[in-house]
């Protein structure tokens, strides 16, 4: 998943070590005082990937994407029920996000569908959201489950786990590239071009799925969204699984009786919340 050649020779060599120390001291807990579920901070090493510049690549793919999928008609218009259906989910979910990264406060939220029969969703750092017709019609969500599906994949883009693995990925040229950046010293101008399209299929490690598996657990709750669902979802998609070949979707987000065992135990932690929002 390289995005920039490897420098073996750099002349920055004698920084890194700086660089490394620098970004986990700087890196602060992203976790609400609040907090109902147990994640603990996200990691240090995403500070070592400019938060800007990734969203700037995400940005880019995502109005690609559309773009694409317009041209195939294959963009759900405005007026679309389930896109409607959707927007509104989300507008019961954003106004959860701040507490659990403050940048989400400036993200430019948004919320499109797109007809396939493909078992998908995503959000791309920066708050850009994409589902598949093909999850909500071949396993028949309800709101609740939806709500789940897009707290989760929500909840990725707010524990910055792109960011995190991406830098966990690349090797010392990279980390060195982006430090002569942040330290003034050179310019990465072609970094968005480069690392847009993984965005589409990064892989998060289990460790991050169940960071959001629980982070979206607790968004949905807040907004009012029954924790119930979470376990609802993955028993549907375990089922989804079992097909020749299985959901895409499976392949990014491995489900599984330990997951299922996972959220109902953080169920009741969230159930209070719920029962608040719905009043």
């Amino acid at each position: 998943m390289c995005f920039l050649c490897e420098a073996k020779h750099s002349a920055w060599a004698g920084r890194r070590a700086f660089l490394l120390a620098a970004g986990a001291a700087s890196a602060t807990a992203v976790v609400p005082a609040l907090a109902q579920v147990d994640v603990g901070p996200s990691s240090n090493l995403r500070k070592l990937v400019p938060a800007e510049e990734l969203e700037t690549a995400a940005t880019q793919e995502y109005a690609q994407l559309l773009a694409d999928a317009k041209a195939k008609g294959a963009l759900a218009p405005a007026g679309n029920p389930q896109l409607q259906r959707l927007r509104n989910i989300a507008a019961r979910l954003v106004p959860q996000t701040a507490q659990w990264n403050d940048r989400a406060r400036q993200w430019n939220w948004q919320v499109n569908l797109l007809n396939s029969k493909e078992i998908n969703a995503f959000c791309m750092p920066g708050g850009k959201i994409a589902f598949y017709t093909g999850i909500i019609d071949q396993l028949k969500l309800t709101d609740d489950e939806v709500a789940m599906i897009m707290g989760h994949e929500m909840a990725h883009a707010l524990r910055e786990h792109a960011r995190a693995r991406i830098a966990k990925s690349q090797g010392t040229g990279t980390l060195l590239s982006l430090g002569a950046q942040l330290l003034g010293l050179g310019q990465l101008g072609d970094m968005a071009a480069s690392v847009g399209t993984q965005l589409l299929t990064l892989r998060f490690s289990r460790e991050d799925e169940t960071d959001a598996d629980l982070v979206g657990l607790e968004l949905a709750a807040r907004a009012g969204y029954n924790p119930q669902a979470s376990v609802s979802l993955w028993e549907k998609m375990g089922q989804a699984g079992g097909a020749a070949g299985g959901p895409s979707f499976l392949s990014t987000h491995p489900s599984g009786p330990q997951r299922i065992q996972q959220l109902q135990a953080n169920v009741p932690k969230v159930q209070g919340l719920y029962q608040r929002a719905r009043g």
